[in-house]
């Protein structure tokens, strides 16, 4: 009997061992990460393995969505399906006035010359004094639209009211202006490439911009879902640092055939040309530039917090919600871009 027991209590803890061994360290927290269809170091740390590599090492699994709209992500947000996602500062701004519990904690690129204002061959518009009573058309309540109004109003000291400002999306837009019904548009690519062809930038969001408050595409994360898992933040911000100093470093080389470029088209498609050009015309804020007054730092006095109010004010004009906060530094932190740097 003895011999047979301890036959039993070997095979039991050989098989106790392998099952140990085939078993993973700990368990892994699973979550879904939203992104959309923008260009940038960001989403080639994405496709290149960089950020499941080191989330895995600290403990997370994610499932990198794409959603179609920042609408939808903002919803996920909202909901609690989705702790952290891409959005514009318009966007942003309107989740936190609705009272999502959201922080932007890394801008992934400032819109900079990637919008702009564009007069069509024939229009009769050689620079933006020529606007009124002219046909413009734009996507409302988008970045566009808000810079469009901004350039009007604080800029060029036109009263929109004098433009005859039309509601398209850009498909709508590259349609209309192939067959001469509007004079100009501001607009992104594709459609900003497109109609480039046959006409003249005459301002963009680069310029207006500086004039103003910027307008960007940034990474936010759930409050109380950052403040629960630091490791993740730690890990994610981390990848984000050294994927935008090696662009800031190789952005020369970031060309059609090359393997970045390459790995962003298999991730959201399109054409290799298109998404180098349009790269071209984003700027990348590094670690350290985050971490500063001009975006993230500085409470009240942040950049973006300061992008954040314009906007509000923006989006109340557009009827699009009710009232502005007085102060959005609350969903603005430094405190991942400081760590990045450190």
């Amino acid at each position: 009997m003895n011999a047979i027991y301890r036959l039993i209590r070997r095979c039991l803890l050989a098989g106790l061992a392998a099952a140990l061994l085939a078993a993973p360290a700990y368990a892994q927290t699973r979550l879904v990460v939203g992104y959309q269809l923008i260009v940038g170091p960001f989403l080639t740390a994405i496709a290149d393995g960089s950020f499941d590599k080191a989330l895995k090492d600290a403990g997370y699994q994610v499932d990198w969505r794409q959603f179609t709209s920042g609408g939808d992500i903002s919803t996920a947000l909202a909901s609690g399906n989705v702790p952290v996602g891409v959005l514009g500062s318009t966007g942003i701004t309107s989740a936190a006035t609705r009272g999502v519990d959201l922080e932007l904690f890394w801008v992934l690129d400032n819109i900079g010359k990637s919008e702009a204002l564009v007069a069509r061959n024939g229009s009769g518009i050689a620079s933006t004094a020529d606007l009124k009573g002219k046909r413009v058309a734009t996507p409302f309540v988008s970045t566009s639209h808000f810079h469009l109004l901004v350039g009007l109003e604080q800029v060029w000291k036109i009263n929109p009211r004098d433009v005859r400002i039309l509601n398209m999306q850009p498909p709508q837009i590259v349609a209309a202006w192939q067959r001469g019904d509007i004079d100009a548009a501001y607009v992104w690519p594709p459609a900003l490439t497109e109609i480039e062809k046959t006409g003249k930038v005459i301002a963009d969001s680069e310029a207006i911009g500086h004039a103003s408050v910027p307008t960007f595409d940034g990474l936010v994360v759930d409050r109380a879902w950052a403040a629960k898992n630091p490791k993740f933040m730690a890990a994610f911000t981390a990848v984000l640092a050294r994927s935008y100093a090696d662009y800031r470093a190789n952005s020369a080389s970031w060309t059609a055939d090359s393997a970045p470029v390459q790995r962003i088209v298999k991730l959201i498609g399109g054409k290799p040309d298109d998404v180098a050009a349009a790269l071209k015309l984003l700027t990348f804020p590094t670690a350290q530039e985050q971490a500063s007054k001009e975006w993230l730092g500085g409470g009240k006095d942040a950049g973006a917090a300061r992008a954040f109010a314009a906007s509000a004010k923006f989006l109340k004009d557009q009827k699009q919600i009710d009232r502005a906060l007085d102060d959005y530094s609350a969903h603005v932190t430094d405190q991942y871009a400081k760590a990045a740097v450190n």
